[in-house]
């Protein structure tokens, strides 16, 4: 099958008179000509507005760049566009399983057009609740078909989404919602996750609770549909007043109702930074940059097509707390399935999740790049007891994949599979660097640059840099860059967020090498560099090196400058079971880091830790455990209901003591 991106240049050549020979041609025209780039992406989707564009971008200046100006769009118009070509074809909009679900070896699937007929009800019913444009609805939901169409609902009446998954702690969450003042709170009775149920009441009470802007809870039966069994919310009635309004009601209208048009830059959702330390950044993002990105991303970088065309599924694994959540659920805007599950990927074991794209017949499988590298540490081969031959692509994002999770694709999944490899963020919502088919995959390497992505390697003097690693930057605005970030009035956050370092350029936080080909390689955090003696690197090169051995599962590494004390590198590795670090163990890592990575950045020390602390979308935690390991209390450094694993702090808190 012949990649988008080559349809796209096709389309340029006949519709345009633009004639570009290869993926490159077409990246270079579409960063030197921004305007006429993302008017042509309006145009290839037949993107409609009841009004006039006046402009296509004010100006190149960031941040305070705007877009299309004088449109109106709706996320959720664009999605429902695609009920008749669905209901011609016969094909879902969502695919659905839980782990009881799967365990039963069945799916809960909703066609387009009671997609568009729940969607409509639940808009209606929001109206009814008196939410108005630009209000604010919050949701303690996890992965499930009524948090889609929840977010549908909300985005159909212009009024602003916000979510947390309800894996995450009560003060974590409240940390979020109490920003934004919602009008109304979205709540689940509960979940299921590794077998064990998390039942939620009590905490959806003490989010009532310290949420005085809420007037109305919409009562979600989750654990019914998890369990089997009917579990009734208690909510102390005596510390909230507010309406409780049971899901059921606002799902049964079957009374139309079309999505309103709002203005291209009306807000469409808030979305989180980590807020791992600090109050997290609560990031806004518009209706028409998150439909123009997404649209792009999916169809020419994750190169689907509508289901309706080419039976295309897409299942992403992820949770509600990440934005990934929003990414799969924006293939619904291109007419694409959406394979949702809801629960561990490891429970009850890896192969869960391949066993679930092979029975609901997904076409793409993404997931965090620590998910593949379990599977490969564990010795799992999918095309061994799975039926995975559907499968075209297989995504990763949240950390750089390692060259090893690439032919362990090749070698276990199925010989030439594409490797569609992403990296972006929340807080652009979409990608910087990803891929088509149409170009070769180098193990270690991301593809391209997207499209439409200005995006340099900058070394500190402010100069781009190819074959070398430098900061990433992005050097001209993006649709979806954010709107603002929430209660940020005078945009200062928002200015010391991206644009501190280089003014008028975006700089996202990462180190980068652009290698001669065009390729991309994401080497870590660059606030979490290593630095002996003038020399820098990221810290994934280390990961790499040391994560190869058969007998490391997980590792971390920080570069520790004590004011009048001999600088410390201490490595820290997660052993296999069964597994000693003894002397050989520990030479043999140094030898990989040595060999592999360079000398100079051999570690001084290497411990054996239970577990690697982790961000709730699955990053490590360089930063707070350097912090901590430099002499910083745990609690200046680190907020632990922002992690995915808080007590893995415990061992790092214990080591701090014993060096202090």
């Amino acid at each position: 099958m012949t990649a988008n991106t080559i349809h796209l240049r096709e389309w340029l050549a006949r519709r345009r008179g633009v004639a570009l020979a290869d993926y490159d041609a077409l990246w270079g025209w579409s960063v030197r000509n921004v305007p006429d780039f993302w008017q042509a992406i309006w145009d290839y989707f037949e993107i409609e507005s009841p009004s006039r564009c006046e402009s296509i971008l004010s100006g190149p200046v960031m941040p305070g760049t705007h877009w299309f100006a004088g449109t109106q769009v709706n996320y959720a118009a664009q999605v429902l566009r695609h009920v008749d070509a669905g209901r011609r074809a016969d094909v879902p909009a969502i695919v659905f399983r839980n782990e009881r679900l799967q365990r039963e070896g069945r799916s809960l699937e909703i066609d387009w057009p009671e997609l568009e007929r729940q969607t409509a009800a639940v808009a209606g019913a929001l109206s009814a609740l008196g939410v108005l444009k630009g209000d604010r609805v919050a949701a303690y939901l996890p992965n499930t078909p009524e948090a889609v169409v929840a977010f549908l609902a909300c985005a159909s009446i212009g009024a602003i989404w916000s979510m947390c998954a309800p894996d995450m702690g009560v003060a974590t969450v409240c940390d979020r919602f109490k920003q934004i003042t919602p009008k109304v709170l979205i709540a689940c009775d509960g979940t299921v996750y590794g077998g064990k149920v998390l039942r939620r009441d009590a905490q959806v009470a003490e989010l009532l609770a310290s949420l005085p802007s809420a007037e109305t809870l919409i009562r979600v039966p989750c654990l019914k549909d998890a369990t089997g069994e009917s579990i009734d919310m208690k909510i102390d009635a005596g510390r909230w007043t507010g309406t409780v309004v049971p899901w059921r009601e606002c799902v049964a209208s079957r009374v139309p109702r079309a999505p309103d048009a709002v203005p291209f830059e009306n807000p469409l959702w808030i979305v989180y930074s980590s807020g791992t330390t600090g109050l997290p950044k609560p990031i806004v993002h518009g209706h028409g940059g998150v439909m123009l990105e997404m649209l792009k991303l999916h169809r020419f970088h994750l190169d689907l097509n509508p289901s309706a065309q080419s039976r295309d599924r897409l299942h992403w694994y992820s949770s509600t707390g990440w934005v990934m959540w929003n990414l799969q659920v924006s293939a619904l805007l291109n007419g694409t399935t959406i394979c949702l599950y809801d629960g561990s990927p490891a429970y009850p074991g890896l192969e869960v999740l391949w066993r679930y794209a092979a029975d609901v017949n997904a076409t793409f499988l993404g997931a965090g790049a620590a998910y593949y590298l379990n599977c490969l540490k564990s010795g799992l081969e999918p095309k061994s007891f799975a039926p995975v031959s559907q499968l075209k692509a297989l995504g990763s994002t949240g950390s750089p994949l390692p060259a090893e999770g690439y032919r362990w694709g090749d070698k276990s999944v199925r010989d030439g599979i594409w490797w569609c490899v992403i990296s972006g963020g929340t807080d652009l919502a979409s990608a910087f660097l990803g891929g088509t088919p149409e170009l070769p995959t180098i193990p270690g390497e991301m593809q391209r640059r997207c499209l439409g992505a200005d995006v340099q390697a900058w070394n500190e003097k402010g100069e781009p840099v190819v074959d070398d690693v430098g900061e990433l930057v992005c050097v001209q605005p993006m649709p979806s860059m954010p709107l603002r970030f929430w209660g940020d009035e005078d945009g200062s956050r928002y200015q010391q967020s991206y644009f501190d370092l280089f003014p008028g350029v975006w700089r996202h936080g990462d180190w980068l090498k652009i290698t001669p080909a065009g390729g991309a390689i994401v080497y870590g955090r660059s606030d979490a560099t290593l630095n002996r003696h003038g020399h820098r690197l990221g810290t994934s090169e280390i990961y790499s090196a040391v994560e190869a051995d058969e007998d490391v599962l997980d590792s971390l590494v920080v570069d520790l400058e004590f004011l009048g004390r001999k600088s410390c590198m201490p490595l820290f590795v997660v052993l296999r079971d069964g597994a000693q670090l003894d002397e050989a163990l520990a030479t043999r890592l140094r030898e990989r880091i040595r060999s592999g990575v360079s000398p100079r950045f051999v570690p001084d020390e290497i411990h054996a830790v239970p577990e690697i602390p982790r961000t709730l979308t699955g990053k490590k935690q360089e930063l707070p455990v350097k912090k901590l390991l430099l002499g910083r209390k745990i609690e200046d450094v680190v907020n632990k209901d922002a992690c995915a694993n808080p007590g893995a702090f415990t061992w790092f808190e214990e080591y701090a003591r014993r060096r202090s």
